[in-house]
C-alpha cells in the first residue's frame, strides 16, 4: 500500500480500479525544406488544422446533450487558436525564415508562446499552457498520422490515473463510467478540475509522477477531499474509506437539500453567496450548488484563451451569456486584471524588477486606454441582458477610482450619442486588495456602490509575503492581526457610507474563516461552487451573536497561529469540520 498526496481538485471519494492513460507526446522530427516545398507544407499545416477542427466539432457535437453542463465549449477557444491571422502568419514567417519542415516549426511557435504563461506565478494562467499545446498536439496527430486513444470508449467504471489530460481528452471521456480522475500535473483551476466538478467526479491533481508507480487494473482510493491517493490498500484502509465514502454521500445529499434556502443566520441576518468563474462553463456548476449570483468573474480568461486580443463582440458575447444563463441574478465581472503574476501574450507588460508591485490590473487598464473602452462597451452592451456590476480591481487610493470612473462615464456617452442601448442602473465597485485602498476606504466608499476584498492579494501586500514563494508560503496567514483589523476597517467605512462589502478571496470560500467574517460583519461571500453548500450550512446553524463573540475573542489575540489554533478549534467542535 501506497500513500500520495496531491491538490484536491473535485471534492468526493472513490474506490476502484487503475485504467492508466498514457497520450505521450509524438517524436517531431526536424528537416530542411527547400524553397519550392514551402507550398507543399502550408497546405499539409491547413490541411491538418482543417481535420483538426472537424475532430473538436465531432466531440462538441457528441458532448452537448451529455448533461446540462455544457463543458463542450471549452474547446471554442481552441477552434478560435486554430483560425487565428496572427498565430498562422507567425508559422509562416518563422518557417521561411528557418526552411524547416511545418511539425518541427509548429512545435517550436507554440513553445514561445507558452513560455510566458508557464513562467507565471497565477495557477489560472499556468494551466491556460494546457489549452494550447492541446489544439497543436491535435494538429501534429495530423500532420503525423497518429491516431490516438479514445476515452470516450470506456466500458466500464474505473479511476483515470494519467499524466495530463488534454481539455478535449476531458469533454470527449464517457464521464459515466469514471469514478475518479488521478493526475501527475494540474491544479484547481485546469479545465479538468472544472469539468470534474462540473460533473461531481472526485479529482486529485499535481501528483507529480504517480503514472510512474503503477502499471493500470490496481485497487485505489482517491479523497478528493483532502487530496489523497492510495493505491493498493489494505483491507482495513478499503473499510475505513468505504465507511467515509457513505458518510460523505450523507454529508453532500444534506447539504444539496439546502440548495434553495436562503443563507440566513438563526437570528435572522441574511447573507448572499456568490460563486467565482474564469469561464463561462462555470455558471451551471454555481447554479447547481444554490449560489445567489456571480461575485467575482475574472474577464482576463478572454485574453488568455485567444491568441490575440479579442474583439468587442468577442467580449459581449461571452459576457452576454453568463448574464442570461443567470436567469437575473446579479453577475458581477471584473474588468481586466494582467499584470504581475498574471502574464497575457496578448499585452506585453515589460519585464519589471518587481511586477507585482508594477504595471498590473488597472493601472494596465488606465494607460491602455483603448483597450480599456473597448472592455466597458462590451459590458455595457450586455448589461440589457441581465443583472451586471462592473467592478475595478488593485485600486490603491481616489484618484485611480475617479479616473476610472470617469472613462466609465465617458463610454457611457459616446454610447448614447450612437444610439446603443445599456442598462440604465448598472453597479459598480472596486476591490480592496491594497493596504492603501483598505485605509481609505471612508473616503473611497463615497464614489461606489460596493466594495469586494480580494483577500489573496491584500494578505500578501499587508504581510510582505509573495504568496508564489515557497520559501515564505509558511508567513501567509489570513488570520493575522493586522489581516484582520485592515478586514474590520473596511467593512466598517463601507456600512458608514451605507453599500455592502463582499469578499471574493480563497478566505471565503474557507469554511473555517466563515464565523469570524461573519462577525466581521460582511454581507457577500463568494467562491468556487463547490464550496458553497459548506458555507451556507455553517451560517445557517450560527448566530450573530456567536460570531461577534467569537470575534470578540480572537481580536484580544497576539499572533496568528493562536488566533489560527482557537478559530479551528472552535469550528471543528461546533460543525466538525474535515469529518469526511
Amino acid at each position: 500500500m501506497t500513500e500520495h498526496k496531491g491538490i484536491a481538485a473535485s471534492p468526493g471519494i472513490a474506490i476502484g480500479k487503475v485504467h492508466l492513460y498514457r497520450d505521450d507526446v509524438p517524436r517531431i522530427p526536424r528537416y530542411r525544406i527547400s524553397e519550392d516545398q514551402l507550398e507543399t507544407e502550408r497546405q499539409r499545416l491547413h490541411a491538418a488544422i482543417a481535420r483538426a477542427g472537424e475532430d473538436i466539432k465531432t466531440i462538441q457535437t457528441e458532448n452537448n446533450n451529455d448533461s446540462d453542463v455544457d463543458e463542450s465549449k471549452i474547446l471554442d477557444s481552441h477552434l478560435m487558436m486554430l483560425k487565428d491571422p496572427s498565430f498562422l502568419s507567425s508559422i509562416d514567417d518563422r518557417m521561411q525564415q528557418e526552411q524547416l519542415n511545418i511539425e518541427w516549426i509548429l512545435a517550436r511557435t507554440v513553445r514561445d508562446m507558452t513560455n510566458k504563461l508557464a513562467d507565471s506565478d497565477d495557477e489560472y494562467l499556468r494551466e491556460r499552457v494546457t489549452d494550447i499545446h492541446d489544439m497543436a498536439k491535435r494538429v501534429l496527430d495530423h500532420l503525423l498520422k497518429r491516431s490516438r486513444p479514445r476515452l470516450a470508449d470506456l466500458s466500464e467504471e474505473v479511476v483515470l490515473v494519467t499524466h495530463d489530460l488534454m481539455p478535449s481528452d476531458a469533454v470527449a471521456m464517457n464521464k459515466r463510467m469514471v469514478q475518479a480522475i488521478v493526475m501527475d500535473a494540474g491544479g484547481k483551476t485546469s479545465h479538468t478540475a472544472i469539468i470534474a466538478r462540473s460533473f461531481e467526479i472526485p479529482a486529485v491533481l499535481g501528483l507529480g509522477r504517480i503514472t510512474r508507480t503503477i502499471s493500470g487494473g490496481e485497487s485505489i482510493i482517491v479523497d478528493g477531499n483532502h487530496g489523497i491517493v492510495i493505491v493498493d490498500p489494505d483491507d482495513e484502509t478499503v473499510q475505513s474509506y468505504t465507511r467515509r465514502q457513505s458518510e460523505w454521500q450523507e454529508h453532500e445529499v444534506q447539504l444539496m437539500r439546502l440548495n434553495n434556502l436562503p443563507a440566513e443566520t438563526t437570528d435572522g441576518k441574511l447573507i448572499r453567496l456568490n460563486g467565482n468563474i474564469e469561464i463561462p462553463e462555470e455558471v451551471d456548476g454555481v447554479m447547481n450548488h444554490g449560489a445567489d449570483g456571480i461575485g467575482l468573474y475574472r474577464s482576463e480568461f478572454l485574453f488568455i484563451n485567444s491568441t490575440g486580443l479579442p474583439s468587442e463582440n468577442e467580449q459581449y458575447n461571452a459576457y452576454r451569456r453568463v448574464l442570461e444563463s443567470m436567469g437575473g441574478r446579479p453577475v458581477t465581472i471584473r474588468t481586466l486584471d494582467v499584470g504581475g503574476d498574471k502574464v497575457s501574450p496578448q499585452i506585453d507588460t515589460g519585464r519589471e524588477k518587481n511586477p507585482i508591485l508594477g504595471w498590473r490590473a488597472v493601472r494596465v487598464c488606465l494607460a491602455e486606454r483603448a483597450l480599456f473602452k473597448t472592455q466597458l462597451r462590451a459590458l455595457l452592451r450586455a448589461s440589457v441582458h441581465g443583472k451586471l456590476q462592473i467592478m475595478f480591481p488593485m485600486i490603491s487610493g481616489v484618484q485611480e477610482q475617479i479616473l476610472a470612473l470617469e472613462i466609465l462615464e465617458e463610454v457611457r456617452d459616446e454610447m448614447k450619442a450612437q444610439g446603443i442601448p445599456f442598462a440604465d442602473s448598472v453597479p459598480v465597485g472596486c476591490m480592496i486588495e491594497v493596504p492603501s485602498a483598505a485605509l481609505t476606504t471612508d473616503t473611497l466608499a463615497r464614489k461606489v456602490d460596493f466594495f469586494s476584498i480580494g483577500t489573496n492579494d491584500l494578505i500578501q501586500y499587508t504581510i510582505a509575503v509573495d504568496r508564489g514563494n515557497e520559501k515564505v508560503a509558511y508567513l501567509y496567514e489570513p488570520f493575522h492581526p493586522g489581516v484582520l483589523r485592515l478586514i474590520k476597517i473596511i467593512i466598517d467605512n463601507a456600512h458608514a457610507e451605507g453599500i455592502p462589502v463582499a469578499m471574493c478571496g480563497e478566505m471565503a470560500g474557507d469554511a473555517v474563516a466563515t464565523v469570524v467574517l461573519l462577525g466581521l460583519g460582511l454581507d457577500e461571500f463568494s467562491m468556487g461552487a463547490v464550496g458553497i453548500p459548506e458555507v451556507k450550512r455553517i451560517i445557517r446553524s450560527v448566530s450573530m451573536a456567536d460570531a461577534e463573540e467569537l470575534l470578540g475573542s480572537i481580536m484580544e489575540m497576539r499572533s496568528a497561529s493562536e488566533i489560527d489554533d482557537a478559530v479551528r478549534t472552535y469550528m471543528q467542535k461546533r460543525f466538525q469540520l474535515d469529518t469526511y
